[in-house]
């Protein structure tokens, strides 16, 4: 087995953001990748007009990759925030609006993931409310989500990097989807399982994955230190991800690292050329 047997798509929130926007689609191509995935690109809004949200579908089209995962607003990421569907007042009020738009674009494209952050814990608001909140409106986004045959991402962060987010577990993660689908009775709420936040809080990813690889809807990777590309850090991810499979996930791999001092395309050595495009 190995980095070839896996299907990776790459993250262009994170890679290639060196080139505008409607640019990344076809840089991920031209370096032998035909799968992305996305953060919500507008960050200062839930609602983007139409000319937008068509130049990026045309974008990806044109490319001719598919996307394969997106997040919903999430507020300023990159920067402070880490969702704001558990955040009381405008910031809950964004990601309910963002929700069908979210949909509607991850439909057009036959995107079958939608991320949804859950936010940072607010001084003076009391979690159980925060909590109750999230619910809520995690119910919505599944119910969205299944409107359009997808299924909805429930992401552990990590710590020393999110301090004030209360999900950094794998197991804190998958309750709250046990959550959801308790709520709406779809069953599309999953795990997103990023070895890197994981790792950075210090869990034993190979118990993680034993345990939770049949929760798993999605997984991210980025070595640990640095966030890097694979090989730049000590995790053993080639090692991680055979596990995955034996234990029977078979889905995306987002590369979610950062190229370093490098154009993102010369980030992909570790990747031989002919294992870029996903069968």
């Amino acid at each position: 087995m190995g980095f070839a047997d896996q299907r990776f798509n790459v993250n262009l929130s994170i890679l290639f953001t060196e080139l505008p926007l409607l640019e990344r689609p076809a840089a991920a191509a031209a370096a032998g990748f035909n799968a992305v995935e996305l953060w919500w690109p507008w960050i200062d809004t839930p609602t983007p007009g139409r000319s937008e949200l068509d130049a990026l579908r045309k974008a990806i089209e044109t490319a001719g990759v598919r996307l394969t995962g997106l997040n919903f607003y999430a507020g300023r990421l990159p920067g402070p925030d880490r969702g704001a569907l558990s955040v009381p007042g405008e910031e809950s009020e964004r990601f309910r609006a963002n929700i069908e738009v979210a949909a509607g674009l991850a439909e057009s494209l036959g995107c079958g993931a939608l991320n949804a952050l859950y936010g940072n814990r607010v001084d003076g608001v009391d979690p159980a409310e925060q909590d109750a909140l999230a619910l809520e409106n995690l119910a919505l986004a599944a119910r969205a989500a299944d409107r359009i045959g997808a299924i909805l991402l429930i992401e552990a962060l990590n710590r020393p990097e999110s301090p004030l987010y209360p999900l950094v577990s794998a197991p804190a993660a998958v309750e709250v989807a046990d959550r959801v689908n308790a709520a709406t009775g779809l069953g599309n709420a999953t795990f997103l399982m990023d070895l890197y936040h994981l790792s950075m809080n210090g869990e034993d990813l190979p118990a993680v994955i034993e345990r939770f690889a049949a929760r798993t809807g999605h997984v991210q990777i980025a070595d640990n230190p640095g966030r890097g590309a694979p090989g730049t850090g000590s995790l053993p991810l080639e090692d991680l991800l055979d596990r995955l499979r034996k234990a029977g996930y078979d889905g995306w791999v987002g590369l979610e690292y950062k190229p370093g001092d490098r154009p993102s395309a010369e980030s992909f050595a570790w990747l031989p050329a002919e294992a870029r495009a996903a069968r």
